[in-house]
């Protein structure tokens, strides 16, 4: 079963809806751009939404004291973090820590083994943001890193792609922000329900024999 997560969620209609329509996790933006939302919303958010699913925190060369301040503060059960963390950075975090690699030259970064992860986000490249981009890359790259771990496939997805993205990169999860947003931070009700449903299609052909799933809970803790 791919696991879905919705990114850049800055209302609780937004997170109540992905919920409902079976996102397995949320994600909250903590640094720099146009979906970025203070530690108080987020903790509103997520003590309303009252949800099992995974809540995720996204941070961008932050300080540790901090990432660990805002993630027992908003409660969150894991951060990805899209910066130049090092792996001693990641292993020295007391809370559950998912390392975004950015895909750049069509080569699959060579990052990704020296982290030694089993289980990372793949984004895009772009010089100037280091997520939310809309940008998508080669997925043939992100199929070639499933050898090396559960991928999180992020970057360019909509609902007009994504069959083809999980076709080509069989990823263990898709993780998506501007692909379903009706402006930055604000998402699209009909794109969003689109998108999920594409997804539960495409699992629903390919694992029609397979039992169910084994709880949203379980999308990006360890």
């Amino acid at each position: 079963m791919t696991r879905i997560k919705i990114c850049g969620i800055t209302t609780i209609e937004d997170a109540r809806l992905a919920l409902d329509l079976g996102a397995h996790a949320l994600g909250f933006v903590f640094a720099a751009g146009p979906r970025r939302v203070t530690p108080p919303a987020v903790r509103r958010i997520i003590h309303q939404a009252a949800s099992s699913a995974t809540m995720a925190g996204v941070f961008v060369n932050e300080h540790p004291e901090i990432i660990q301040q805002i993630a027992t503060y908003c409660r969150l059960d894991v951060v990805q973090l899209h910066g130049d963390e090092s792996r001693e950075f990641l292993e020295a975090l007391p809370v559950p820590a998912i390392k975004a690699f950015r895909v750049k030259n069509n080569r699959l970064p060579d990052q990704i083994r020296k982290f030694g992860r089993d289980c990372f986000v793949l984004d895009s490249y772009d010089r100037h943001a280091r997520g939310g981009t809309g940008k998508r890359f080669n997925w043939e790259i992100a199929r070639q890193a499933t050898a090396l771990g559960k991928v999180i496939l992020s970057g360019g997805l909509t609902p007009a792609n994504i069959t083809e993205a999980l076709c080509v990169a069989r990823p263990f999860a898709v993780d998506v922000s501007s692909g379903v947003e009706q402006q930055p931070g604000r998402k699209d009700p009909e794109k969003l329900e689109r998108f999920i449903r594409e997804v539960q299609r495409w699992d629903n052909q390919i694992n029609s024999a397979t039992s169910a799933s084994t709880g949203a809970g379980l999308f990006l803790k360890h």
